[in-house]
């Protein structure tokens, strides 16, 4: 192999994700090249720790010639070092690497101590006093954040070599310090069950390099366990058994036979629970019940929640008194405007402890809700509004005109005490209503359900053709089917709500009628496409220009378009990139950076992808980001009502979020929605996904896809089955 020697003067391209780069080296001495001796910068390629500018790199690889970009030095081999000159020092303390140091301070320290300076901050950092404008505070974050660069360099040369990427290599390291390469060989399993972000699969490929036998009972184990944990993400409660065996070793390709024994250990260790239940097949109007059992394998936590949300349902639903029930039927007095079904409605709600309201769009859930609340108030009875998600809350709060709150902060929930209300510490109130209670899942249902006094009433509204929710469970069809609760369905369509095409569509495509796409339509569009490229051309179109051209919509605010897949075209992810370039285009001076595999940019539209509750932010939650501080390295997203500042390593929890997913706009609204639908999304074509994201738009639908595609969703009627045996506990318990 060739060797090349150099400081590196800048950084062109940097994947976080492969570590893939592309610098600018400035070669320590004459070069010989295939091209001849060169003493000029040479570009550098490869798979490489994070680099920063002014590093000292000795390099091997090999002299290729790329057809577009010239000559290159392609690494297979890489030793970083300090940089030695006062030039590379500067460069490399002002890069961004040392987390509180910007190109200004770091001129000021090497002023301050020449060539000593990166061993005074090595050794010697309260010396970083006799720097003007380092304070106690600063000193110290710089002292801090040099210890953990090192660290994680440290970290990197082991865990590079495996495609670990640097994000990684710095979560790894605040999960287990000093601690981190220790624990990594000994058992780097452990990684997949203690940090988001690292799975199975990245702690498998680094167990092998260390010589792990492929059938170790470390790794059968965790193998088991993360296939349980997919079975989880895809909503489901519990795997049948033969499934997660065959799920084991399609991942792990080993023995079947194998199998059982890990399941035995996890259970033995309180990982998972077994139990054999019944095979049911459950839909949202009846239950039918197979005499068949299956043997179900639970993650610990969801089996105690299926168990425990079964009881307390139960409980809620025969405790006796009611704390409604002394309101007598003589003062209840509905408004003759509402319609028999709404009056049934009300009369239901205060009559039974727990009930469930369910319906389309414009059938007049909200005014239910306002006249349930009315009543409640003139009896001097207290209630409770929630909803699962702060956007729904904030929607829930504008139609009644009172104070809605998610279920978390109605509950008290905090990071490090966890539910304030509980069993023990029950909610005062004679009424709870939870909205929008098909994105209810499974272990949220049943910590509200602890924290409700029995006599509490409960309602459940919601719209059961919806999608299920994105955690595991289908809490509210698994109700209807248990047939415990009374169920009110509202089918009216009310006048005013009759005059949108947006209402009388997914009306339509509920009772799996194509939607009528009328040439004097004011709110309900399909531009026809029938190719992925040409329906993206399209929805960058219809969101930058036709939309706010016609409605005077903002694109990055008041449009969201929904899409049902992530990859292709006309994916999430692609349409992401190209709307950012759209609406939110870099320019001079901008700040900008590239974490977490993605550009972002102050400005940009994004989505929270996982629960935070430190910051008060959910999955799901939409922000804008308002600051990226290159210095300190963190950036700032605002949210409807505060400010979350993420770290650099935190990115990952964030995405664009120009399109999100069908499943992830649930319980929000939008002024204006664009749904791209082609066939070549065939896999997620369903009726109830095409009619969560047209019931998303509020004065608004644009579709761009194909009449083909439409007919498809319509007739897919099937409700992708869930794994739960929530209805079967309740009727055992009725």
């Amino acid at each position: 192999m060739d060797e090349l020697r150099g400081s590196v003067e800048r950084i062109t391209y940097y994947n976080p994700e492969n570590g893939y780069s592309v610098l600018r080296l400035k070669p320590e001495q004459r070069t010989h090249t295939q091209l001849g001796n060169r003493t000029s910068l040479v570009t550098v390629v490869g798979n490489l720790p994070e680099i920063s500018p002014g590093e000292y790199l000795q390099l091997r690889g090999q002299w290729a010639t790329h057809p577009k970009h010239g000559q290159q030095f392609q690494v297979e081999i890489c030793e970083q070092a300090l940089p030695a000159t006062l030039a590379g020092i500067r460069r490399y303390l002002g890069s961004g690497l040392i987390k509180g140091i910007g190109p200004k301070l770091a001129e000021r320290i090497v002023e301050q101590f020449n060539g000593s300076t990166l061993e005074v901050i090595e050794n010697q950092p309260e010396r970083l006093f006799e720097v003007p404008d380092i304070g106690p505070k600063r000193a110290k974050m710089i002292a801090v954040a040099w210890e953990e660069q090192k660290q994680v360099k440290d970290i990197m040369l082991f865990l590079h070599s495996h495609g670990v990427t640097t994000n990684l290599a710095i979560k790894i390291y605040k999960q287990y310090g000093q601690d981190a390469l220790v624990v990594v060989q000994n058992d780097p399993y452990t990684m997949a069950r203690d940090i988001y972000g690292v799975g199975f699969k990245t702690a498998d490929r680094i167990a092998q390099a260390l010589g792990l036998p492929f059938d170790h009972p470390s790794r059968i184990e965790a193998g088991v366990h993360y296939a349980l944990n997919e079975c989880t993400n895809d909503g489901h409660v519990f795997s049948p058994y033969q499934d997660l065996i065959d799920r084991a070793v399609s991942l792990l390709d080993v023995d079947p036979d194998l199998i059982p024994a890990a399941i035995d250990r996890l259970a033995t260790e309180g990982y998972v629970k077994v139990e054999t239940i019944p095979v049911s097949e459950a839909g949202a109007d009846q239950q039918i019940l197979d005499p068949s059992t299956q043997v179900a394998v639970y993650l610990a936590p969801l089996y105690y929640g299926e168990v425990g949300l079964a009881a307390r349902f139960s409980a809620l639903m025969h405790a006796l008194p009611s704390r409604l029930a002394d309101i007598p039927p003589a003062f209840i007095k509905l408004n003759p405007q509402l319609t028999a079904e709404q009056q049934t409605a009300l009369r239901t709600a205060i009559s039974s402890p727990v009930s469930v309201i369910t319906g389309g769009p414009g059938t007049g859930k909200t005014t239910c809700l306002q006249a349930l609340i009315d009543l409640v108030e003139e009896a001097n009875k207290s209630y409770a509004l929630a909803s699962p998600t702060g956007r729904a809350a904030k929607r829930l709060s504008e139609a009644t005109g009172r104070p809605a709150m998610t279920i978390h902060r109605l509950l008290g929930y905090s990071p490090r005490e966890g539910f304030k209300h509980n069993a023990e510490h029950p909610l005062k109130v004679d009424l709870v209503v939870v909205d929008e209670t098909s994105m209810l899942d499974l272990l949220l249902a049943h910590h509200l359900l602890k924290a409700l006094q029995p006599g509490t009433h409960l309602l459940l509204v919601g719209d059961v053709d919806q999608l299920p929710s994105v955690g595991a469970g289908d809490v509210l069809r698994d109700l209807i089917a248990s047939q415990l609760a009374p169920v009110s369905r509202l089918s009216l369509i009310f006048r005013q709500a009759a005059g949108s095409h947006i209402i009388t569509n997914s009306h339509r495509i509920n009772q799996g009628q194509l939607p009528k796409i009328a040439k004097d339509s004011r709110d309900f569009f399909l531009f026809p496409a029938e190719e992925p490229e040409q329906a993206a051309q399209w929805v960058e179109d219809v969101v930058c220009a036709r939309i706010p051209e016609k409605f005077g919509f903002n694109p990055r605010d008041q449009i969201q378009v929904l899409a049902p897949m992530y990859r292709g075209p006309a994916g999430i992810n692609i349409l992401n990139q190209r709307l950012q370039n759209a609406i939110n285009k870099h320019k001079e001076g901008m700040k900008e950076k590239h974490l977490a595999g993605q550009s972002f940019r102050v400005g940009d539209k994004v989505m929270q992808v996982q629960n935070n509750y430190e910051k008060d932010v959910f999955n799901g939650d939409i922000g804008f980001i308002q600051d990226i501080d290159l210095i300190n390295q963190t950036l700032v997203v605002n949210y409807d009502n505060h400010n979350a500042t993420y770290d650099w390593a935190e990115a990952d929890q964030l995405v664009l979020a120009y399109v999100v997913s069908v499943h992830k706009s649930q319980g929000s609204e939008f002024p204006a929605v664009v749904l791209p639908i082609l066939t070549s999304h065939y896999i997620m074509l369903q009726r109830n996904l095409l009619y969560t994201a047209i019931t998303r738009a509020k004065e608004l639908c644009v579709l761009v896809g194909s009449r083909r595609a439409l007919a498809i969703a319509v007739n897919n009627d099937k409700v992708a089955h869930r794994h739960t045996a929530l209805d079967w506990r309740l009727l055992q318990l009725n």
